[in-house]
């Protein structure tokens, strides 16, 4: 609960700032992804781009590549998390086995003092 009214409280208030960077941001801007063409002059037809749109791209782009970037990086851990996770599994079904077969480390057969307390 206080996780999701501290995010409310962050949010909210930088969701704001987001759209008043947008509104204050609202020029157009000439976008060249080659650096060694010439610069467009100003009277030159063609379109722009609003500045924000750009730059929530970039932001965009970015937080992409560090979420790539962190999960390849936590592949290692994964992958042991799996092997734990795939061993545990194993010795579960191995010690049922052992219990149904009634091998080391299987309960003892319930007697009558257990039934009459029923502390089984």
């Amino acid at each position: 609960m206080v996780n999701k009214i501290v995010g409310w409280l962050v949010l909210v208030p930088l969701c704001g700032l987001f759209i008043a960077f947008a509104l204050a941001n609202r020029q157009l801007v000439a976008v060249n992804l080659n650096p060694f063409a010439a610069p467009l002059d100003a009277g030159a037809a063609g379109y722009g781009i609003p500045l924000f749109v750009v730059l929530y791209a970039v932001l965009l782009v970015g937080v992409l590549l560090g979420g790539i970037a962190s999960w390849f990086a936590q592949g290692p851990h994964r992958r042991r998390e799996r092997h734990w996770r795939r061993e545990a599994r194993q010795l579960s079904a191995e010690l049922e086995t052992l219990r149904r077969r009634g091998g080391p480390g299987a309960a003892p057969p319930p007697n009558e003092v257990d039934d009459l307390l029923e502390l089984r």
